[in-house]
């Protein structure tokens, strides 16, 4: 597989990074959130674990983990760098949809806005669904069965946090989200 390949994917995850930096600036005030503990335990060390299983396929030795469910040839690493593309471009736009309402933790934030333009005429959650597409073209361009560890690892967690988060919308927007929920599909289109 093309150097350029991997150069691409880091590229994609340096943007998706800088952009949560800079935009996450000037936020609203938070009125909750939950305690460090329980985010670190149920979505911060859930996406270590899983960025690390992604990490050099030498750290795996020769593990069934390691082995191969797709040859890496070009073909297949442009094709997960593509997903990835798109996964970056949904996280993002869905991002800068939010704006001053979004949070990196599951928070309820003062003046709360229901966003239901764009990616979230669809979804309710698109920008786990874009950083899914993320994972998902990562784990085709590395190949091995650990990305399939690392894309259901980031799945289970990022479920887990918008039940959460749809609890707390429902508690904010109350007859106004279960209409949205209605509507809508929670991160994957047309299906779950």
């Amino acid at each position: 597989m093309s150097e350029n390949i991997k150069i691409g994917l880091t590229l994609i995850w340096i943007s998706l990074l800088l952009f949560w930096i800079i935009s996450g600036r000037n936020n609203k005030q938070s009125i909750y959130k939950e305690s460090f503990f329980k985010r670190f335990l149920f979505y911060w060390l859930p996406l270590l674990v899983a960025i690390l299983l992604l990490g050099p396929g030498e750290w795996f030795g020769h593990t069934l983990i390691r082995e191969n469910f797709v040859e890496q040839t070009n073909l297949v690493g442009v094709i997960g760098l593509s997903v990835s593309f798109v996964g970056l471009l949904i996280a993002c736009w869905s991002r800068y949809l939010l704006g001053k309402n979004w949070s990196l933790s599951v928070q309820k934030k003062e003046n709360h806005e229901l966003i239901n333009s764009g990616p979230y005429s669809i979804l309710r959650h698109p920008i786990y669904t874009g950083i899914l597409l993320i994972f998902i073209g990562n784990t085709i361009i590395v190949g091995d069965y650990r990305g399939i560890i690392a894309v259901v690892i980031v799945f289970i967690s990022f479920w887990f946090k918008l039940k959460k988060e749809e609890k707390w919308l429902i508690e904010i927007f109350g007859e106004d989200y279960h209409n949205y929920k209605k509507t809508t599909k929670a991160i994957l289109p047309y299906l779950l």
